[in-house]
């Protein structure tokens, strides 16, 4: 039962995923990887022998456990990698902030001096007049 369970989750998952990137809400690259995920666990959910066989090597005495087991890896190792994904926009985002700050100042800076010519041309005005 469990194994018809998994396999119509996945199912359901992986239209969920395509449905995701369709409208646009999920990167391509980022749908790869859930997806082969779900094509796994359907594979392993219809190959019950494999699964009894490599459970029964790693000894798990549940097999379907294994299952739930590779996804909580799978999981693991996702959310480590989209910590780094996060770090690294977090990094550019305060680089293109500060770049950003700069540009502003330099702007600024350029318009103030462009002030004060304009009123020392307006006052030269006046004198000669």
């Amino acid at each position: 039962m469990i194994y018809y369970f998994s396999i119509c989750f996945a199912i359901i998952f992986i239209v969920f995923v395509i449905l995701l990137v369709r409208n646009n809400k999920l990167d391509e690259k980022y749908s790869i990887l859930w997806l082969i995920f779900s094509i796994l666990v359907i594979i392993l959910a219809l190959c019950t022998k494999v699964l009894d066989k490599i459970s029964s090597f790693l000894g798990i005495f549940y097999a379907p456990a294994l299952l739930f087991l590779f996804g909580f890896i799978f999981v693991i190792f996702y959310i480590i990698h989209l910590s780094t994904v996060v770090t690294k926009q977090n990094k550019s985002i305060i680089r293109l902030t500060q770049e950003i700050a700069i540009l502003k100042n330099i702007i600024n800076k350029n318009d103030n001096d462009n002030d004060n010519d304009n009123v020392n041309n307006n006052y030269k005005d006046t004198e000669v007049k």
